[in-house]
């Protein structure tokens, strides 16, 4: 397993020397976190072998993000503008079906990919990800368990929820990134991940649902607080220019930022602590779908790693090489 640790190592270090691709969502960092926590949520009956993977499920969280820059279907599977199908008299969870056969005939698959699929696709993965189990495919279950973490921890996000993704029509473009992964950077060190133990759900599409209406239900807070602060805060120092790698990057400043976060009254540490939780439960009713088989006698073969490592080099050459496809969040 070291050869595999060096690897992850050396990505670490591309991503921080290369900071003119940045990644979209939780960011790399939040994806990392989520997905590592999530494994600590899990019962004895997984825990080990999820702990003995540990790395590759934190490293590889952010590969969906990636597969951005070399597959023009991924976009749609990382949020959902909600907000399309509903206004002031219409509530778009009552009028959107929850089941994917039944949005497709009201609104026509076209539509559904224009405006963002990530709940079905969460239960896409989740059904892949239970016949993996069913096979004892450990490369399988392993690669599926970091990509859906990845696409679970999206569905946590407000701006994933809503045509005004990024601010851009209310006047607050960059909001998107300041939210998802300037704040968590600066402060996610000092969450409280102890979020109790993964549940069985009955229903993960429904989970899917709940998780995106939760969301949903913050955007206002999310813009309000912000255009409220930006009118008070001294505009000199709303932004900072940081170091990273060979080049300088604007950023929100660390006062603007943590002023924001205590309007907020921890809502991203509240949106991250619940995307672990549900990360955890989603493996966890993936396994026990899967017929609960026993994580403790799979294990990677040498050859079975080697091709995981090769999939992994040849998507960070897309990455690197191409632009990204679909939306950007950018500051």
């Amino acid at each position: 397993m070291n050869k595999r640790k060096g690897i992850g190592l050396l990505i670490l270090v591309v991503f921080f020397l290369l900071p003119n691709k940045q990644l979209n969502s939780w960011g790399f960092f939040g994806h990392i976190r989520i997905n590592k926590m999530a494994v600590f949520t899990l019962p004895p009956e997984m825990i080990g072998f999820y702990k003995r993977y540990i790395d590759y499920l934190s490293e590889h969280a952010v590969d969906p993000d990636k597969r951005r820059y070399a597959s023009k279907v991924e976009a749609p599977r990382h949020y959902i503008d909600i907000d399309h199908y509903g206004n002031d008299t219409i509530d778009p969870f009552e009028v959107v079906p929850q089941r994917w056969l039944d949005a497709v005939t009201k609104y026509s698959e076209d539509t559904l990919q224009a405006y963002g699929i990530v709940p079905w696709h969460i239960n896409t993965m989740m059904y892949r990800l239970t016949d993996a189990f069913k096979s004892k495919n450990v490369e399988k279950i392993l690669y599926l368990s970091a990509d859906l973490g990845h696409y679970v921890a999206d569905a946590h996000v407000p701006l994933h929820t809503t045509e005004n993704y990024n601010g851009q029509l209310t006047g607050q473009r960059g909001i998107h990134g300041f939210w998802e992964s300037r704040i968590p950077e600066l402060t996610a060190d000092e969450y409280d991940y102890f979020v109790g133990r993964a549940s069985y759900l009955n229903s993960p599409l429904g989970e899917a649902w709940k998780t995106i209406k939760a969301s949903h239900a913050a955007v206002d807070s999310v813009l309000d607080f912000e255009r409220n602060l930006n009118s008070t805060f001294p505009k000199d120092q709303k932004y900072t220019f940081e170091n990273r790698g060979a080049s300088i990057m604007k950023q929100y400043s660390l006062d603007y930022t943590m002023a924001y976060t205590t309007l907020m009254d921890g809502m991203v540490e509240r949106r991250m602590r619940e995307a672990v939780t549900t990360v955890g439960s989603m493996w966890y009713t993936a396994w026990v779908n899967g017929g609960e088989p026993d994580l403790n006698q799979l294990l990677l073969s040498p050859k079975e790693l080697a091709r995981l490592e090769k999939e992994a080099k040849e998507l960070e050459e897309q990455y690197q090489a191409n632009p990204i496809n679909g939306r950007q969040h950018d500051h």
